[in-house]
């Protein structure tokens, strides 16, 4: 017996199949020979599908993993037509559509768009989360290095990348002019999941820049579904956010009739 699993991991290997697969041939059932094999494929398939929803979770940059039943979904502001559970469904990713997340710090921002991802990578969608000032300076450093190409390969692996915390700091102006670069060669290609607590009037004095700045602000809402938090509900009235809210429901609702 111990020969004919050593057998079947060589087999394994040169199939280039796990090596876990050795270790369930020999304990395995089946009423029949096909069966045995179906159930021994089958299950190689799921312990694939874990390994690698387990390796996106990790290499994701996550802050910390949170569950579900943690996050208080009542008290958000959802546009028409977005719910807590459409968006852990991902119904914004297949729409094509950007998330932004409007309010003040510690309003639940970061905990939302995590617990997105999360359900994004469970699903087999890569994600890539960063709080803004830490990518902005790797694409500052890469471009030093020479290496940009090599973080646009690594960005590129992920479908949905998240920017937590942005306009929290004034940026650097090299890696701001990069990342609004990225953000226009993936505009319509990824969804984007922007946090902040500025609204859109205000970038201009983290970006520095007005005509990239008004660019930025139009790619991301092209389309997009605006999410706001309490905590500053006053200025929320007379915000641009929620002035750019309105219009794009407006439009939204021209385009349906």
């Amino acid at each position: 017996m111990p020969d004919l699993k050593e057998s079947i991991a060589l087999c394994c290997k040169q199939l280039r199949l796990s090596s876990n697969l050795a270790e369930r041939a020999m304990t395995q059932d089946g009423e029949t020979n096909q069966q045995y094999l179906y159930n021994l494929l089958t299950n190689e398939v799921q312990y694939r599908k874990e390994r690698r929803i387990t390796k996106m979770l990790n290499t994701a940059g996550f802050p910390k993993l949170y569950t579900p039943d943690q996050f208080r979904a009542d008290e958000i502001d959802f546009p028409e037509g977005v719910s807590f559970q459409s968006l852990l469904k991902q119904d914004y990713y297949r729409a094509g559509k950007n998330i932004i997340m409007y309010g003040g710090t510690g309003t639940g921002k970061t905990m939302l768009s995590v617990l997105i991802g999360i359900a994004a990578c469970n699903e087999g969608i890569p994600v890539a989360f960063y709080r803004t000032a830490g990518l902005i300076n790797l694409f500052s450093e890469s471009k030093s290095k020479g290496t940009l190409n090599a973080l646009k390969k690594k960005l590129g692996k992920a479908e949905i990348l998240i920017l937590d915390e942005f306009g929290y700091v004034p940026y650097d102006r090299t890696g701001s002019q990069l990342l609004f670069d990225y953000l226009s060669e993936i505009h319509e290609k990824k969804s984007v999941i922007l946090n902040t607590n500025l609204e859109f009037s205000q970038w201009v004095n983290v970006l520095y820049d007005q005509r990239m700045t008004t660019a930025l602000i139009g790619r991301l809402t092209h389309h997009v579904e605006l999410i706001l938090f309490p905590g500053v509900n006053n200025r929320l009235r007379e915000s641009s956010i929620n002035e750019a809210f309105q219009k794009i429901n407006t439009r939204e609702v021209g385009n349906n009739g």
